[in-house]
This record gives C-alpha cells, structure tokens and sequence, in this order.
C-alpha cells in the first residue's frame, strides 16, 4: 500500500471513532439523560474498543495477510457504525429510567463492536507497511501520529461544526457510507478471492442501513444540546409537556397560563406571593428557558411584569414558539448564551426575582451553583428580592445541602421546600431552594407548601439539614459526580 494511502487511511479511521464518540452521548441522551455517568459510559466504551481492536488486530495482522485484512475491516467498520443508531433507538426504549447499568450497557452495545473493529485498522496497515526493520519506529511513530492527528480533527469538527448543525443521525449514515465506500474499493484492490464474503458484508450493512431508516427518531427537534420533544397531554386539552433528552422539564397549559402542573413550579409562585405579596408588576430573570411556564404565570397573574430569559440552547426558544405558541415581547426576552456570562449584562438591583432552573441532564450546571455565581445573583436582585432555584437530588442530598449552605453565605434568610420524606433523606426528587435579604412570612409560606403536600424547612432545622455541607465555589463543585453516586446508590 503506498505511504499516503496508508496514513490517509489511518487518519479517516481514527477520526470516525472520535466522531462517533461525540455522538454517541447524543444517541444515549434520549434514553439515560446527559451526566457524568453518560460521559463516562462513552469514554470507556471507546477505550476499551481501542484497546482491544489495536490488540487483535495486530494479533491477527501478524497471521493473516494484511492485504486480505484491511478492506473488510473498513467494511465491517462502516457497517457497524451504521446499526448503532437502531441499536441504541431500540435497547433504550427497553432501559427503563437508565442509571448505571442501563447507560453502560447502552454504550457497550451500541459502540464497543465499532471502535474495536476500526481501531484494529492501524495495526494491519503498519504491518502493510513494514518492509525494512530499520524503519519500524519511524513507521510507527508516523501512523500513531497521523491516526491521532484525525482523532483531533474528528473531535473538533464534530464538537464545533456537525453537531450543531446536522443531525446526529444524519451524520453517522454520513460516516457509515463513507467507511463502505472505502472499504469496498480497498477489498476489491487488495483481494479478489472473497467475493462471497464481501457480498454478505454489503448486505449485512443494507440491511442495517434499511433497519435505521425506518427506526422512529425519539426528537422532534435535535439541538446542539438536547433531544427535544413535545407530548399532549391526554387529561387536559390544552396541556403540553417539554422533555429534554430523558426529563421532563416543563408543562404548559395553552389554554389556562395559569395553571402550575408541577409541584417545584407551584412553590415558586407560593415563594414569591409569600415574599411580595400583591398583584403589582414584576421584574425577573430566569435562568434557563424550558417551556417559559413561569414567565407566562406571573404575566398572566401579574399583568405589566418584565421577564428576561438567559438560555444556552437556542432551539428551546423556538421549539417553545413553533409548538407551545411562545410569543416573546419587550415583556419577555430572551438572551442566548451561557447565563454565567449574560447575568453580568443585568444591571445591579433591577430585579424583584431570579428563578434558577436550569439543567443538563438532571444537574444543574455546576457553574451556575457556585459562591461567585450566588454572588452576582445577589447584586442584580432589589433590596427584598428572592432568589428561588429548583434543583434535583438524592439522598443524602449532598448537593442540594451544600448548595443551601453557599446560599447563606451571601443571604440573611434561606429556606428549602419538598416533600417531608425528602428532608428526612428517604426519596429523592425536585428541592426548591429560596434566598432572600428579607425574611417572609414563614408561617404562610408554610401553609401555601403544605397545600400540595411539601414543608418549608428553616432556622434550627435548615442548620440541622446542612450540617457538614461545604460550601460550592468555582474550585470545588462536584455538583454531577455527588449526583451520579447519590442516584447509583
């Protein structure tokens, strides 16, 4: 084989593992949400494929012909590749609510089988290429260097161009198609006397590319962030549930704004009646977007407030626009971009209310959970202003503790509300965190929460239920690791 054709071969291979990588967190999100136990999952999947392929394919390249080897490879590689999306599409509807298990396996299934056979691809082109002893680490180094190169080239293009702007799956047919092209042309090249193999092979990637087309895509729309949807629900006519990727992340009635169908969205409109009672106007900001639930609320309830919207995803504003007739207005805006950096454009004491409620996956994002991060929330908010966030987590709620305890550092009141059972650390689920300069009256709150069948914990109690927590800052905030282990456990 000549030199060029070797590395170029090497580096098309190595790119379309790393692009499979990349992709294979957005396949697996639908169904096991996006954490660190997906990242995990994947990165391992892929290592333990290099591992193995890069081991046997050297093993066997050493007692087979190369020359016989390197084309079906390729081939076998394409049409691997191909039938991850079926694969996945299918065993993920079976996964049930993921976790560890469910995520590993996931990953193993889908793409364990793809990285080995692609990554045996650069041992049996060394071997190819191997003429004089003399040259061995010269001829090594070179193609582990170019494989590497487009392992690079595969992880930025994707990262930083596909994903944002093709569809996940679009972009796997896409290196799929490639690889059998490929392979088919270097099987025909190298080796004639298998024609009954390579005809299965071609056959086994039809078929499969057959199997992925009709498999139903579980998004109706697929961001360079989530897998979104938009489901009816059946109780209400006008009722509307947002899910991104695995959660359901908001509900909104299109006919009754005012309806709250989710517990965390009831206490913080308990929080803020309690705190600023009255039908007077509003200023807010939210950080996270979802299905706008809050913003259309307190316009509805609060007519003439002012709500501005910090999201990352831009195709959650117009999912919200195209099917949960979002109408934005100079009364509600929306800013795009991470909220850590768009907060710092809200002038200081301009707002009544901050509503954190923003995640990936069943996290919130760690920067925006974070002393410096409270900080700048506190000096946007009015002089009796209210700080409400909604947070995810499981006992022993390590997370939602030390968050409550960064939240006293920069407030003179906290308090949290859930459900008993969660406080007494038995079941885990939805937290609302309130901060504030000025003490509501408790005593109402209280009842507004236990309306719907949650307590309000402060004082002695809410010291009790911290205990030990530490406080989150920018070096030290293990928000989707705590997470990970609490949801195993």
């Amino acid at each position: 084989m000549p030199r060029v054709l070797a590395g170029c071969l090497v580096f098309v291979t190595s790119a379309a593992i790393l692009v499979l990588e990349i992709l294979a967190g957005r396949l697996l999100a639908p169904y096991v949400g996006v954490s660190l136990e997906t990242y995990t999952a994947v990165i391992g999947t892929m290592l333990a494929g290099i591992a193995a392929g890069s081991w046997l394919g050297g093993y066997v390249a050493d007692r087979v012909d190369p020359r016989r080897l390197v084309g079906p490879l390729v081939v076998a590689g394409g049409a691997l590749a191909l039938v991850t999306v079926p694969i996945v599409r299918g065993l993920g509807d079976a996964s049930g609510q993921g976790g560890s298990a469910a995520t590993v396996f996931l990953a193993l299934a889908g793409f364990f089988l793809p990285a080995a056979v692609l990554s045996a691809v650069t041992p049996t082109v060394v071997k190819l290429q191997l003429h004089d002893l003399h040259r061995t680490g010269g001829v090594v180094g070179q193609l582990s260097g170019i494989g590497t190169l487009g392992a690079l080239v595969g992880t930025f293009v994707t990262g930083f161009v596909l994903v944002a702007n093709v569809p996940t799956r679009a972009v796997i047919y896409g290196v799929a198609a490639t690889l059998l092209v490929i392979g088919i042309a270097l099987w025909i090249w190298l080796s004639r006397r298998d024609p009954v193999v390579v005809g299965a092979i071609v056959a086994f990637a039809i078929l499969g590319g057959g199997i992925a087309a009709v498999v139903r895509a579980p998004c109706q729309v697929e961001s360079a962030y989530f897998c979104m949807r938009v489901e009816k629900d059946p109780a209400r006519a006008g009722g509307r549930t947002l899910w991104l990727d695995d959660l359901r992340h908001s509900y909104v009635d299109l006919d009754d704004p005012t309806h709250l169908e989710f517990d965390y969205a009831k206490s913080v409109a308990d929080a803020v009646a309690v705190s600023q009672p009255g039908t007077d106007p509003i200023d807010a900001l939210y950080v996270g977007g979802g299905g706008f639930t809050l913003p259309r609320y307190f316009a509805a309830i609060r007519p003439g407030s002012q709500a501005r919207v910090l999201e990352l995803d831009p195709a959650v504003p117009e999912i919200a626009r195209d099917r949960l007739e979002l109408e934005t207005s100079d009364a509600l805006q929306v800013d795009i971009g991470d909220a850590r950096l768009n907060i710092r454009n809200t002038p200081s004491d301009s707002v009544d209310l901050v509503v954190g409620d923003a995640f990936g996956g069943l996290s919130v994002p760690w920067h925006l959970t974070t002393r410096e991060f409270v900080e700048e929330v506190n000096q946007v908010l009015r002089p009796g202003g209210i700080y409400v966030i909604n947070v995810i987590d499981y006992p022993p709620f390590r997370f939602a503790r030390a968050e409550l305890a960064t939240l006293r550092e920069q407030f003179e009141w906290v308090g949290a509300i859930a459900s008993p059972s969660k406080f007494a650390r038995v079941i885990g689920g939805n937290v609302v965190l309130v901060a504030s300069d000025r003490a509501p009256d408790e005593a109402v709150l209280e009842n507004a929460a236990a309306a719907h069948a949650d307590t309000l914990v402060t004082g002695s109690e809410l010291v009790a239920f911290i205990s030990g927590a530490p406080v989150l800052t920018d070096d030290y905030a293990p928000v989707d690791q705590w997470l990970v282990t609490e949801r195993g456990a």
